[in-house]
């Protein structure tokens, strides 16, 4: 009963989604798809903090790289959406798995400094490699993405917005199948006792690099998405803000509850950029704050608190 409920409630906001364009502005599917683009990258990050318990602190680098990939491959290549997709799906799952194989032999804080250093190694190579990159000018002037091979370029944000939303929706499922998998499974057991699953038999080494590759290739899809919409990619979308605003968007929405992160990369997305800009420009102050307070009040993130019984245990203590 409650899975039915659950399938109900999915196509209901998926539709309500899809209708974004034809009943609100077009400003409005423009900043949604902003939010889709950092809640797949959040939600591929889940599936390392939350499923696999791998913090990570340097995941924008393969959204970076699938961004850099996309944008080269549609100004130079072909602006066909498919094709910068997939050539950023398949980067940001090879850089992962290349860096990946020195990473994932360590855990804990090692890991997690591990990451961040990776990151920043690839954030000052963007910075410096002007013939590729633009350097610390970015690449700019970025084809808008076509709908048909040879077709015309996408001009409408609706449907631009429909493309992103399908990407988004496609690398969910990818990402909510892999954790409800075997694989899954055996990444919890690996959260929960590394030791004991490799006295079992498993090869943890070969379990830690399958999910981190796969994370990689998600965050590159994100980075594609983010691409199609902003036309525009710089250094910047490589750096530690953007890590840890996906980790944000993970400890507010809570942790392995990946319908969670999509929800705290909104709060992330519209608290940052949008109510900052209208208090001149104190996104990251207020979302400082709304962090604050969501560690105290909900330390298990929106999605892992269990709001029915909350609201149970205040109307009887009302009722007393």
């Amino acid at each position: 009963m409650k899975d039915r409920s659950s399938s109900i409630i999915a196509l209901v906001v998926v539709l309500a989604l899809v209708a974004v364009p034809l009943v609100l502005p077009a400003d409005t599917a423009n900043v949604l798809s902003r939010v889709l683009a950092l809640a797949l990258l959040a939600v591929s990050l889940d599936l390392l903090v939350g499923v696999s318990g791998m913090p990570s602190l340097g995941h924008a680098a393969p959204f970076g790289v699938g961004a850099y990939t996309a944008a080269l491959v549609t100004r130079d290549i072909d602006a066909f959406a498919p094709v910068p997709l997939l050539a950023a799906v398949v980067t940001g799952g090879i850089f992962a798995v290349v860096t990946g194989v020195l990473m994932v032999r360590t855990k804990g804080t090692y890991f997690l400094m591990l990451t961040l250093a990776i990151a920043e190694l690839t954030h000052v190579l963007a910075q410096r490699w002007d013939s590729l990159t633009g350097g610390t000018n970015g690449l700019y002037g970025i084809p808008s993405i076509t709908l048909a091979p040879g077709g015309e370029a996408v001009t409408l944000a609706g449907m631009r917005y429909w493309w992103i939303l399908l990407v988004f929706l496609v690398g969910f499922v990818i990402v909510w199948w892999t954790s409800r998998s075997l694989l899954g499974r055996s990444l919890r057991g690996l959260r929960d006792n590394e030791e004991r699953m490799g006295s079992l038999g498993y090869d943890t080494f070969r379990l830690k690099l399958a999910v981190y590759a796969i994370a990689g290739a998600v965050a590159g899809a994100a980075g594609s998405m983010w691409v199609a919409q902003n036309r525009f990619v710089s250094p910047a979308d490589l750096g530690f803000e953007v890590s840890a605003m996906a980790l944000l968007a993970v400890v507010l929405g809570g942790r392995g509850r990946l319908w969670g992160a999509v929800l705290g990369a909104a709060i992330v997305t519209i608290v940052r950029d949008d109510i900052g800009a209208l208090l001149g420009g104190r996104g990251p102050l207020l979302l400082g704050l709304v962090f604050i307070v969501a560690v105290y009040l909900l330390p298990r993130g929106f999605a892992g608190t269990d709001w029915r019984g909350m609201l149970i245990r205040r109307t009887q203590e009302e009722k007393a």
